[in-house]
């Protein structure tokens, strides 16, 4: 039997009270309606399952109001069963089927006709809307699976299959998954909201489950009074923690289909993160340990360095700075190898390295990048990189300086900033001698070097990337640490930088 709710619409009293009475043995719930604008207007203030038509109204005919119900959006998709004592021919009854009824009974109606004709058609009707439920939630997962696979952190991605699963569901979903250092994430509701919470004390082996759980083991979200939370539990790897998603239990049809999937794909979509994030954590602690550990302390000399490294790549890459005390003078240099990769990695710290080497040997910095030049056109010839180098005596503030290829670096003297511009090609090519720029930096004086990821932008001319550094360079904080992270953030923004980013800057004291 079908549990629904028939609404009886019938002019006769003797007729609407039969109809009703076989209609109530049967299990159904009816109301009952004696004209057209009566039935309308029920129709809005109730949920109705089916109604069971008389063809002749006093108000209007019955072909019209089952018309009526199947145009109008505000009676959403309800069958119609027309009965009728008088409208018997076959006109009558193409008209009414033409005009929408799903089924026409004529009288005299036996009792199990009707009700055998009420059940056929709620349950295709049913069957119906199931199909046209799971066709829109197979869209919307489509469309929450490419947001979640989009997302650029794990957060973000919880947050995506949240929101997009509450769209889905209708109801208060809760998406849980780790980080890869082992927290527990919740993403709660649309908008979402994500916070550390943990499934307390469920595991699942590889593959996915779907079980029903008390709402109090779910307290992180509110669930509607007397609701169950049906979960799906989805993971790739046994040395993997399982992803969950938790849904009303009223919003699952048989066998929750798409909750499985949709934790499948969350599944797979978390593991592709965590792998990132992973890999991107090595690299990070790779590169950093190819730079220096500790500025060296110069009386005389305020020192800060950052460095940054992309946030939307896994791969090490060929930034890199020194500095380095030789006698009485600091030796400053950055620079940048070409590309992303472990080799980039490498061939950064062999320049590193060659051009302590010929620092140490006494050469001036236009001899050391001549010297370097040499070293990779002989040893490392498929490889370029820029370049700028500089000795700094604290004492006079007088600097030597050379460039190949580098961004010129920005003086700022008493609020007033330049750039300077040490000539020379990149390093790796056969080129004329790199020339030497020699100034003096005065007390108070600060010197700032950068690497492109600070100022380069795919959508932006070079020259805004310059004027927009000298604009924030206007004024230096005390802290050099602190002007260059607000450097970084002033001129990147919220937005994670696709390069990675070296700024180095140096003062000379005011004695």
């Amino acid at each position: 039997m079908i549990a629904a709710t028939v609404l009886v619409v019938d002019d006769s009293a003797t007729k609407r009270y039969l109809l009703v009475s076989w209609l109530t043995r049967a299990g159904f719930t009816v109301l009952e309606a004696e004209t057209g604008g009566e039935a309308l207007t029920r129709l809005l203030e109730v949920e109705v399952d089916l109604v069971v038509l008389d063809v002749k109204l006093p108000d209007m005919s019955g072909f019209d109001v089952c018309e009526k119900i199947k145009t109008d959006h505000r009676y959403g998709v309800l069958p119609v069963i027309h009965v009728s004592a008088h409208a018997v021919d076959v006109n009558d009854r193409t008209q009414g089927l033409n005009r929408g009824a799903d089924a026409y009974l004529v009288e005299p109606i036996e009792p199990d006709e009707l009700i055998a004709t009420a059940q056929a058609v709620l349950r295709y009707y049913r069957a119906r809307q199931r199909a046209e439920l799971l066709a829109e939630r197979s869209l919307r997962l489509a469309e929450t699976t490419l947001a979640i696979n989009s997302a650029p952190t794990l957060p973000a991605l919880l947050a995506a299959a949240a929101e997009g699963a509450c769209d889905i569901f209708g109801g208060p979903v809760v998406v849980v998954a780790e980080t890869s250092e082992g927290e527990s994430l919740a993403a709660v509701g649309k908008p979402a909201s994500v916070r550390r919470w943990a499934v307390p004390g469920h595991r699942v082996a590889v593959g996915s489950l779907l079980r029903t759980d008390d709402p109090g083991d779910w307290e992180v979200a509110e669930w509607p009074p007397g609701e169950t939370v049906t979960v799906a539990a989805a993971r790739l790897r046994i040395d993997r923690p399982p992803v969950y998603v938790a849904a009303p239990g009223s919003s699952q049809t048989a066998g929750s289909p798409v909750l499985r999937q949709l934790s499948q794909a969350v599944a797979a979509a978390v593991e592709a993160q965590r792998s990132f994030d992973e890999e991107h954590r090595i690299a990070v602690t790779l590169q950093r340990s190819l730079l220096q550990a500790r500025l060296p302390e110069v009386p005389g000399l305020d020192l800060g360095v950052l460095y940054e490294p992309a946030g939307a790549q896994t791969e090490v890459g060929g930034d890199f700075y020194e500095l380095t005390v030789l006698n009485d003078r600091l030796l400053v240099a950055i620079g940048d190898v070409a590309g992303h990769s472990l080799h980039a990695a490498t061939v950064m710290a062999e320049i590193r390295h060659a051009v302590r080497a010929y620092a140490v040997e006494g050469h001036s910095p236009g001899a050391v990048l001549e010297l370097v030049n040499r070293f990779m056109r002989t040893v490392l010839p498929a490889d370029s990189a820029t370049l700028c180098l500089l000795t700094l005596e604290p004492g006079t503030g007088r600097i030597r300086m050379a460039g190949a290829g580098h961004l010129p670096p920005l003086l700022h003297i008493d609020g007033r900033v330049e750039f300077l511009q040490p000539r020379g090609p990149l390093l790796g090519i056969g080129a004329p001698r790199r020339e030497e720029l020699e100034l003096t930096l005065p007390p108070g004086g600060t010197l700032v070097l950068y690497t492109d990821g600070l100022i380069e932008r795919r959508d932006a001319d070079i020259d805004e990337g310059l004027g927009a550094l000298a604009a924030a360079a206007a004024e230096v904080e005390p802290d050099l640490g602190a002007f260059c992270r607000r450097l970084l953030t002033q001129l990147t923004g919220a937005k994670e930088q696709a390069d990675d980013i070296a700024v180095v800057a140096v003062r000379r004291q005011n004695r």
